[in-house]
């Protein structure tokens, strides 16, 4: 009687293990890519909305000679990830300061809170915050 050799194919258990531990050091090294990422375009999204919000005020100065009504307008607007503010200024002004505050998950970015002002400086300077 000849018996014939039953060859057995499939995974190892030390085989599977190595697959996972591999995956579990590309996913260490990518979340943190990935949300460092998120976060830099949801802060990119509220520098447009500072531009806009900066925009709007140019016009508003152009027709009243003041930020005054256009800083009540500006103010307490949110994109869910900042709320962008600016103090109600004097009568007379001429100046103003716009800010983006982050919120949530936001809040921990690098670069905090944002701001413009309406000479175009931009704060903060350091990090590439800015680009």
């Amino acid at each position: 009687m000849k018996y014939k050799k039953i060859r057995i194919t499939g995974f190892t258990l030390i085989e599977l293990m190595i697959v996972v531990a591999i995956i579990g050091v590309l996913a260490s090294i990518a979340y943190p890519a990935y949300v460092e990422n998120t976060r830099a375009t949801k802060r990119a999204t509220a520098q447009a909305d500072l531009m806009e919000l900066a925009s709007f005020m140019e016009r508003y100065f152009t027709e009243n000679n003041t930020y005054v009504g256009a800083t009540i307008a500006a103010s307490g607007v949110t994109n869910n990830y900042y709320t962008f503010t600016s103090p109600i200024p004097n009568l007379a002004a001429a100046t103003f300061t716009l800010t983006a505050v982050p919120i949530g998950a936001q809040g921990d970015d690098k670069c905090g809170i944002m701001a413009l002002t309406q000479t175009g400086a931009k704060t903060p300077t350091t990090d590439n915050c800015w680009r």
